[in-house]
């Protein structure tokens, strides 16, 4: 992914800012500083909130509390520190590099989404889409979550070396896919709209996959996406009630591979190392030509690609935006 947090970042200076007394009893915990503009290295030494459809972009800056995106507003932050969380209303946007996050960070229902890069945090929830017309995203790069990833919608991508220490579980997104990343709790992907991609990475706990409409893939050769090489699973996988194809290659599981009532039957292919042995229906791993599997991983990757332009084309808006307003002096 070309665009990053940091490369648009770079183009701004720094910070604005209104503070607001809540109560008179504690200062410091009851400010609240308003960020429209640029921002810089500063400290702000309370939470801080981008207002309803502003933008607020920082380089530098440490937040002491936490942070509410509010709806419609973008936050586009490098090379930060925030202490607390970062809430994210509907239509918000979260735009994060080299940053580190003390807290959590939460997508409220309709938030428009979250891209992170070479940053740590705390564990990440999507909430479901519900009546909201916005669906989604989670797209991580290098990134460290100090807990679990839960999303309940739209597009979820986790990749390029990305390490969650709890559980990852998807239910009802477009797609799920973990990339070069390695989790070390439980995997479960239910109920996606075009299925699930796992290559290159490592999950320590059971993988569980069930519902998915788009098919599901475990390591190279699928139906789903080109990559180079297999996974590791220290659990059980479990691949059940899947249409659209199932593919498992090049894969080491250290227990059981079940793939029962998938349409069309799993193609599990004899290149994989398999502990506890593989139950359920199977079809021949080569039934499928190269060149039907060539379309469909270029249909997977423009999936992919419209993502990617969804998020740039947010966070060089909000880039703009924030240095059009220009710098309020956090």
């Amino acid at each position: 992914m070309r665009r990053t947090a940091a490369k648009l970042a770079a183009v701004t200076a720094v910070v604005t800012a209104a503070a607001l007394t809540v109560a008179p009893t504690s200062a410091s915990a009851d400010l609240v500083t308003h960020c429209v503009g640029t921002g810089g290295a500063v400290t702000v030494p309370n939470d801080l909130l981008v207002p309803a459809g502003q933008s607020c972009a920082l380089t530098g800056t440490t937040i002491t509390g936490n942070v509410s995106v509010a709806a419609g507003a973008n936050l586009v932050i490098t090379r930060g520190r925030i202490s607390g969380e970062v809430q994210v209303a509907a239509d918000g946007y979260l735009d994060a590099g080299d940053t580190a996050v003390g807290g959590g960070i939460e997508l409220a229902s309709g938030g428009f989404g979250a891209f992170l890069k070479d940053t740590g945090t705390g564990s990440i929830t999507v909430r479901p889409k519900g009546s909201a017309t916005v669906d989604s995203f989670l797209y991580t790069e290098n990134v460290n979550v100090d807990g679990t990833v839960t999303a309940s919608a739209g597009e979820v991508r986790l990749g390029v070396t990305t390490e969650v220490t709890g559980n990852v579980s998807t239910t009802g997104t477009y797609y799920t896919d973990v990339h070069d990343s390695f989790v070390d709790g439980t995997l479960s992907v239910l109920n996606s709209a075009t299925g699930s991609v796992v290559c290159g990475s490592a999950v320590r706990g059971r993988a569980t996959f069930s519902g998915n409409l788009g098919g599901v893939q475990l390591g190279p050769n699928g139906t789903l996406a080109g990559c180079a090489s297999g996974g590791y699973y220290g659990r059980d996988v479990s691949i059940t009630n899947t249409t659209g194809g199932v593919t498992v290659d090049g894969t080491i599981i250290d227990g059981k591979l079940t793939t029962t009532a998938n349409t069309p039957a799993a193609k599990v292919a004899a290149n994989n190392r398999i502990r506890g042995g593989v139950t359920g229906d199977q079809a021949p791993a080569s039934a499928q030509s190269s060149s039907a599997r060539s379309a469909a991983q270029r249909s997977a990757a423009q999936r992919e690609a419209k993502g990617e332009q969804r998020a740039e084309a947010r966070t060089s808006a909000a880039v703009q935006e924030a240095v059009v307003a220009g710098d309020a002096g956090l």
